[in-house]
């Protein structure tokens, strides 16, 4: 790929599921101070800035982002693949709890099936082995398309890949942290496992919940990053939050970012960071300013 050459879509592993290099994180749709007559907005510039995968989850803002979601997919029309979270609560210990929950999630999106379906995090007092199979029954009933995991370290996500394989399912996804300015999954291995095991990773809080779309306020071990950021950001003519979330896309073809928008403006310039590509000598910049960091 050369610097002009955009992003391409994504293959969510082996589960034959391709997205768009970029999604849209809607974890705060529903929630205070987010208007909702704005978000069929926010769908519909993300779609035609070529964003198609939409990521949500049972627990955000009480189920509304869903319905939310679900509402834009329907009435705007037009093809996206969806993604949802099943969360492990302590009480829930029963493989029926999935099923009821899944369900509870399709009736408030207005689907009959969902595209990618993840386990939320995997510290439940079930084995995480018990939970892909009871996800491996939903994609033999037709309600999930695909199964990821979120949160989940390097050896939950071999056992979650093994307890799928079983069943003929591949794991499509692990949902983890990552940024310019939080590079653990560098780190702790699981980068590293998911090119091994043919896993996509889904970046959550590509921009660090904000800290990155403007490059400033820096502050403590963050300051080096920030100001580098800020400086190819304004050589390039760009933002920022563009110019982090390119960084990311570098960093490998299996990795797939979901930054948060909530209005068409956030959403089209999220987009943004998808028609070019940084250069090497840029990346290494970035990459020695943010190398200390966690």
């Amino acid at each position: 790929m050369t610097e002009d050459e955009a992003f391409g879509p994504r293959r969510l592993g082996a589960s034959g599921i391709e997205v768009s290099a970029l999604g849209v994180g809607t974890n705060r749709w529903g929630g205070r101070g987010v208007a909702e007559p704005g978000l069929a907005a926010t769908f519909g510039a993300s779609l035609d800035a070529g964003v198609s995968f939409f990521d949500t989850a049972e627990v955000y803002t009480g189920g509304r982002s869903e319905r939310l979601l679900g509402r834009c997919c329907r009435e705007d029309g037009r093809p996206a693949v969806v993604a949802s979270k099943f969360a492990p609560y302590p009480t829930r210990l029963a493989g029926a709890q999935l099923h009821r929950a899944l369900e509870a999630t399709l009736r408030r999106m207005g689907r009959d099936s969902i595209d990618l379906y993840y386990l939320h995090f995997p510290n439940s007092l079930v084995r995480i082995e018990s939970w892909m199979d009871r996800m491996a029954e939903a994609v033999g009933s037709g309600k999930i398309r695909a199964v990821g995991v979120s949160n989940c370290n390097v050896s939950q996500m071999r056992r979650a890949k093994d307890a799928l394989g079983r069943h003929g399912i591949a794991l499509a996804a692990n949902e983890v942290q990552y940024s310019l300015v939080h590079r653990k999954p560098e780190r702790d291995g699981v980068l590293a496992a998911c090119r091994d095991l043919d896993v996509a990773l889904v970046a959550y809080r590509p921009l660090r919940g904000g800290l990155l779309r403007s490059g400033s306020s820096a502050s403590g071990q963050t300051t080096a990053a920030l100001e580098a950021l800020a400086r190819i950001a304004d050589q390039r003519s760009v933002t920022p939050s563009q110019v982090a979330l390119n960084w990311l896309l570098c960093q490998d073809p299996l990795v797939i970012a979901i930054p948060g928008a909530t209005t068409a403006s956030h959403a089209t310039q999220n987009a943004g960071a998808l028609a070019w590509r940084l250069s090497d000598q840029e990346l290494a910049v970035l990459d020695k300013a943010s190398s200390d960091l966690n």
